[in-house]
């Protein structure tokens, strides 16, 4: 039986899930298992334990997609399942142990892009048609749609990484300077050995501190996008993909790269005064060229590109705000150009369907 623990109810910025409760079971009597153990970042972050399948199948798919789970050779040992996860903005981390042989299926990925990586046992995969292993020095990434069934061994726990699909998309079309033209396609297999995939070890191990430590940048709200930002990039960099020739050895037209210029001046500036004139003297170009290469970059202008990103930024700090911090919507608003909090709040509940103060409340 599940229950909701009052610690959760407290407001932290790692406790927010959008796709499932953050519950766990209440002083659960727990059977010893031989999993290696949850990474000590996770252990005060648990999202459930039980021993029902059908209970372990449900919550899974809350936090992932949908799944078929099943136990193979249930005889020897019992079945026992725990999850363990935080969330930030667009970037989560789990945990997940179902302790014995089983076998979990999944029609198809959701809207989120994902690194499995088993800490212990062997997993043999099935993704789209195609089969490998996935173990401690060999991940599995899953894209969106994808196929994807897993066989897990005995004693199988994984490390996921989960990055919503919406954020990986735009962050890409920033490093790129242009609208992706087809979804972002990762190979299946990540090799976790090469000397590429050490930058993505560091990014976790960084990711893993900033969790486990009280007094992190990310505890105390001021480096969730950063973080996440690198953990994406890394992903870009490291992970085989369709786009990734693009970002290794960027071409492209002299307007292409123009853009791509401009987006990191926005970016860098995203909090002061930009006009035209400033985006036009940066690149060392007219507005009218300025505006006619969003649009065909971009399919939008470039006030209003920067009118979203400001809008994103509020979001995100509206969404870390713990009530410790006493901050209000108006100073948010503020703080990213928006001094009309009228106007802002139209913008901002046609973005997202919910007002600035709703935000800040869950």
């Amino acid at each position: 039986m599940i229950a909701q623990d009052p610690e959760c109810a407290e407001m932290s910025r790692l406790r927010r899930f959008g796709f499932i409760d953050a519950r766990r079971t209440d002083d659960p009597v727990r059977r010893k298992v031989r999993s290696r153990g949850v990474p000590p970042g996770l252990q005060n972050h648990e999202i459930f334990y039980t021993e029902d399948v059908r209970e372990a199948s449900d919550l899974i798919g809350r936090a992932l997609s949908p799944i078929v789970l099943t136990v193979r050779n249930p005889d020897p040992q019992p079945f026992a399942a725990m999850m363990f996860g935080v969330r930030m903005r667009d970037v989560s981390m789990f945990y997940i142990d179902l302790t014995v042989a089983t076998t979990v299926k999944m029609r198809s990925v959701g809207p989120y892009y994902a690194v499995h990586m088993p800490t212990n046992g062997r997993v043999i995969c099935e993704q789209n048609g195609r089969t490998f292993d996935a173990n401690p020095i060999q991940a599995a990434v899953t894209s969106p749609g994808d196929d994807l069934t897993m066989a897990l061994d005995d004693d199988s726990p994984q490390l996921v990484i989960r990055f919503e699909q919406d954020a990986v998309t735009s962050h890409l079309t920033r490093l790129l300077g242009g609208s992706l033209r087809r979804p972002i396609a990762f190979e299946p297999e990540m090799d976790l050995t090469t000397d590429d995939a050490m930058r993505w070890n560091g990014a976790i191990q960084l990711l893993h501190s900033e969790i486990y430590h009280e007094g992190s940048l990310i505890h105390r709200g001021q480096g969730v996008g950063p973080m996440e930002e690198l953990l994406m990039s890394t992903l870009l960099l490291v992970q085989p993909s369709n786009y990734r020739s693009q970002l290794v050895r960027p071409t492209g037209s002299p307007t292409k790269r123009v853009i791509r210029n401009t987006l990191d001046y926005i970016e860098t500036h995203l909090s002061e005064r930009i006009t035209m004139t400033d985006l036009a003297v940066n690149a060392h170009m007219s507005i009218r060229a300025i505006q006619q290469g969003f649009h065909d970059e971009l399919g939008t202008s470039p006030m209003l590109y920067l009118r979203d990103r400001r809008l994103e930024r509020a979001r995100g700090d509206l969404t870390d705000a713990v009530p410790s911090d006493g901050v209000t919507v108006t100073e948010i608003a503020q703080r990213w150009g928006f001094n009309h909090l009228g106007s802002f709040a139209v913008l901002y509940r046609k973005r997202w369907g919910e007002s600035p103060s709703e935000t800040l409340r869950q």
